[in-house]
């Protein structure tokens, strides 16, 4: 089930950092870059975030979401995660298209990953989103950024 996630609760912030935290954990290790800023979010980060965020839940348990601005241009995506727990079980997938199916026509989406995430960036090329460009932000780590219109 999907549910718009009231982050500004503290038992729902801390809720999302047990997701988030796991899963930024397994995608430093896989791209080789522990500077991760959602790595070091606290609870108050969650609570004051101007992102909007959607959970799935299995039954009653939070297993992912999905986090992202918008404005009458555009969503940017700023954080798709997965409890590792429940990986490869079409979660992400599920969020995404929620995502799309709520954009409106005169909006395009962006979201950035490390350029090393392939799954990430599989994901999103198989909703149709178009690899923009990569941008070193750090010697030698390089995130790469996708559009969908």
């Amino acid at each position: 089930m999907i549910k718009k996630l009231l982050h500004q609760d503290e038992k729902v912030a801390a809720e999302i950092l047990e997701i988030q935290v796991p899963a930024y954990k397994i995608e430093a290790e896989l791209i080789g870059f522990n500077g991760i800023p959602q790595l070091q979010d606290s609870i108050h980060d969650i609570i004051i975030s101007k992102e909007i965020f959607i959970g799935y839940y299995e039954e009653s348990q939070l297993t992912g979401f999905i986090s992202f601005m918008n404005t009458d241009e555009l969503i940017d995506i700023c954080r798709l995660v997965v409890h590792p727990n429940f990986f490869r079980k079409g979660i992400a997938s599920i969020l995404l298209k929620h995502v799309l199916e709520i954009k409106k026509a005169s909006q395009h989406i962006e979201v950035s990953t490390g350029a090393k995430n392939t799954p990430a960036i599989q994901l999103y090329e198989r909703f149709g989103f178009k690899r923009r460009n990569d941008i070193e932000i750090e010697p030698d780590f390089f995130i790469t950024q996708l559009i969908y219109k």
